[in-house]
């Protein structure tokens, strides 16, 4: 039986289970895969009035402060007041009084659920139970392994997932001997392996990456592979189990199934230029992708299978031979494809458009930061106009990018911080960050692995102390999150950000500037709250030209020598000085590192057309000042 604990999505199925069921089917008579995490759902609900929008807050929003896995550490020291009062003073600062009067009473009522769970998993008498542990899953799933073998103490237990990788694997395997094997790093060929150990047919010393135990109990670890799984043995998963669940499930009415697929693992720029915060890919950051066929094949066979349109892809990064090869294809099958992903921000506007016509509406490009100098220290491989254009060219390819603006890095000066704030308000017809948060210091990344880029005195993050009653030592190797003393800006600066962010996010739904290219000039429509000015003209000959080549970012230099060499008569520096402060004035540029861009996206029918009652309409103003040109773009 394989089992998916909350805090897991309930709108997705588990990638990792998915996958497993698929590849032990012709190692076992049978088996099982459980939706828990529907099942808690169903439970909270009539139990508790959980909503869909409170499970969500518990699932994806709380990480940071470890909500989650407090909620299930009462049932794993099976203690209803477990740790209470700490929860009060220094976990639910900030917390509305409905999360945290929800987050005590599922607290008190945890054991009770796991206690059911346990007892049906046991009714069902599996020979091996396996839990995948990611993000907030960890108590649950340890509480429910606890209680299994109470009940049946020959069930063997068996734990994998992202919270099990490296040293967080063996610290859990060390600390809670209920848990017979951890399994660390990939896991398609050592659970299968582990299962031919555990019938006699393999030694489980030998399998690379298990914890396993001695007939003492004493646990040992073998060493992880070196050589981790190719593209081309990556398993189709088995979903079956989830779409079936689900759809018995009293939150199916508030949410929209998704699949959720890969074509690749690891990271091809982590491998060059491993980003200094970035703890993803654990101890595998070699960078594998499916052929582009195969990929497509699993896409639309799991998309027929199921019926789903809507498509999570989990890779780290775009595969960039992917824009050329899979991507027309998805676009030709005609399928109204909706497929999030993560790309980098440093992607040109046709091939976005390519991205948007395959179906990719959702993009996380990774912009963490407009600033070109925080960018270096974070070692992104972008500068801050490149992050402008890209945050331009997804609205004009109709592309919504998904990003915070982060902040905290060591080396970082106000001076990176009160240029961009102050040239925000020209940003907020562009898709705005999700909040302004500082770094946290995450295993596996470069500020954690080396403490001489500035983190010096690494401790656990507090919310562990709180959830498991381990000392400090084992805290930190099996903690993902930890905490420093803060490094980079601070105080008023912070402040100015978040408030600059929140205002962003507040105006930006009524907020407008787009362009149109009518040959000979260039029309302008602007709708923002810092800028006096709704329709201008750009008609001439320098500046029409000067825009063009600001699609891209230009030093006033570089712009005053293609200026030149295109026009054919010299157009000197100081002249595109002025040019360039008028439009900065005017909010129709950005400005970093000595370089500009304009942030004018392309006019589309959808920015005429959007109906908000409370906005003026842009539209007439914009056909009686520039009528003729009106009818030429029609």
């Amino acid at each position: 039986m394989l089992v998916n604990m909350p805090w897991a999505s309930l709108d997705t199925p588990s990638l990792a289970l998915g996958i497993l069921h698929a590849v032990v089917r012709p190692h076992v008579d049978d088996v099982i895969t459980l939706c828990a995490n529907v099942d808690f759902y169903d439970w909270a609900e009539q139990t508790v009035d959980l909503t869909v929008d409170d499970y969500e807050y518990f699932a994806h929003h709380a990480y940071f402060e470890g909500f989650g896995d407090w909620v299930f550490s009462s049932a794993l020291y099976d203690a209803p007041d477990w740790r209470t009062r700490e929860f009060h003073e220094e976990m639910a600062a900030g917390v509305t009084d409905q999360l945290r009067k929800a987050s005590l009473r599922l607290h008190d009522l945890a054991p009770r659920f796991v206690a059911e769970l346990a007892a049906r998993i046991v009714e069902a008498s599996p020979d091996v139970v396996g839990f995948t542990t990611t993000f907030q899953q960890n108590t649950a799933a340890l509480a429910t392994a606890r209680q299994i073998k109470l009940l049946a103490p020959d069930t063997v237990t068996v734990f994998g997932g992202a919270n099990c990788d490296g040293p967080q694997g063996e610290a859990l395997h060390r600390n809670f001997p209920f848990v017979d094997h951890v399994v660390r790093g990939e896991a398609e060929d050592a659970f299968p392996a582990l299962l031919e150990g555990l019938r006699g047919h393999a030694d489980v010393a030998e399998i690379p990456g298990l914890c396993w135990r001695t007939e003492a109990g004493e646990p040992r670890v073998t060493g992880m592979s070196a050589a981790p799984r190719s593209a081309d043995r990556m398993a189709e998963p088995d979903f079956d189990a989830y779409f079936h669940r689900i759809e018995r499930s009293s939150a199916r009415p508030y949410i929209e199934p998704k699949l959720v697929l890969e074509g690749s693992r690891g990271c091809w720029w982590g491998e060059k230029h491993h980003c200094t915060f970035c703890g993803l890919n654990g101890s595998s950051m070699q960078f594998r992708s499916k052929e582009p066929v195969d990929f497509l094949n699993s896409i639309v066979h799991q998309s027929r299978r199921h019926q789903v349109l809507d498509i999570l892809v989990v890779d780290n990064i775009l595969d960039m031979r992917y824009i050329h090869s899979l991507l027309p294809e998805l676009a030709g099958l005609g399928y109204d494809y909706r497929f999030h992903y993560e790309i980098k921000s440093n992607l040109h506007h046709r091939q976005l458009k390519t991205i948007a016509e395959a179906g990719l509406v959702q993009v996380q490009p990774g912009i963490e930061s407009l600033s070109s100098r925080v960018l270096h220290l974070m070692r992104k491989g972008v500068t801050g106009c490149q992050n402008v254009r890209h945050l331009r060219d997804t609205q004009s390819a109709g592309v919504w990018p998904v990003w915070n603006y982060l902040y905290g890095f060591p080396g970082e000066t106000e001076a990176d911080y009160t240029s961009v704030i102050r040239q925000m308000p020209a940003l907020h017809h562009l898709p705005p960050p999700e909040a302004a948060t500082r770094i946290a210091i995450e295993r596996f990344s470069p500020y954690f692995d080396r403490p001489e880029l500035g983190f010096a005195d690494l401790r656990p993050a507090a919310h562990y102390a709180h959830i498991y009653d381990l000392p400090e030592s084992e805290l930190h190797d099996l903690a993902y999150l930890f905490e420093a003393k803060h490094a980079g800006v601070d105080g008023v600066v912070v402040e100015r950000l978040a408030d600059a962010v929140a205002e962003w996010r507040a105006v930006h739904a009524s907020c407008r500037l787009t362009h149109h290219d009518l040959g000979d000039r260039m029309v302008l429509t602007s709708r923002r709250p810092h800028f006096d000015w709704t329709v201008r003209t750009i008609d001439d000959p320098v500046e029409l030209a000067a825009f063009h080549l600001l699609g891209n970012p230009r030093s006033v230099g570089s712009l005053a020598r293609r200026l030149t060499a295109s026009l054919g008569t010299p157009v000197p520096e100081a002249h595109v000085r002025r040019i360039l402060a008028d439009w900065r004035e005017a909010g129709i540029v950005f400005e970093d590192a000595d370089r500009f861009v304009h942030v004018a996206p392309l006019a589309a029918n959808t920015e005429l057309n959007r109906i908000e009652p409370s906005a003026p309409d842009l539209t007439q103003e914009f056909r009686r000042a520039e009528a003729p040109a009106a009818r030429d773009m029609r």
